[in-house]
């Protein structure tokens, strides 16, 4: 079924749902996670990344990949440096990279005229992705 689950995180609540997700299709299927999160970095005065919110990311993604080692699933962890604000063509090129049969996602429930005006990444990753997407509300 899927034996690579793309799971892309960020620092929402609802993150933690979308792990929970990509563990069930793992154990489902005895597959493999890939907690990936893609950090947009802001370039600096002296044009170099901040550190601290990158390292913050890094930390962010290892712990999810030990809690589900912990569960009994296999698991890797990833994060993309970005800069230009091309969240959902990193997270669907990763999948595609990694080969994963599956990406599961977070919503984080905007209004439609929210989602609208300041665009969706999970309706962005539903659209140019080219294999299943699961959108966790």
């Amino acid at each position: 079924m899927y034996e690579r689950i793309l799971a892309a995180v960020d620092e929402s609540e609802t993150a933690e749902r979308v792990l929970a997700a990509a563990r069930e299709l793992a154990a489902l299927a005895s597959g493999e996670v890939l907690v990936f999160h893609v950090w947009e970095g802001e370039p600096s005065k002296y044009k170099a990344l901040t550190t601290t919110s990158y390292e913050a990311a890094c930390t962010m993604v290892e712990k999810a990949k030990k809690s589900l080692a912990s569960a009994g699933i296999r698991a890797r962890s990833e994060v993309a440096a970005n800069l230009y604000s091309h969240t959902a063509r990193e997270i669907t090129g990763y999948a595609k990279a990694y080969d994963a049969g599956v990406i599961v996602i977070g919503s984080r429930r905007r209004s439609d005229l929210t989602a609208l005006l300041a665009g969706s990444t999970a309706h962005k990753v539903v659209h140019m992705a080219d294999r299943p997407v699961v959108v966790v509300p």
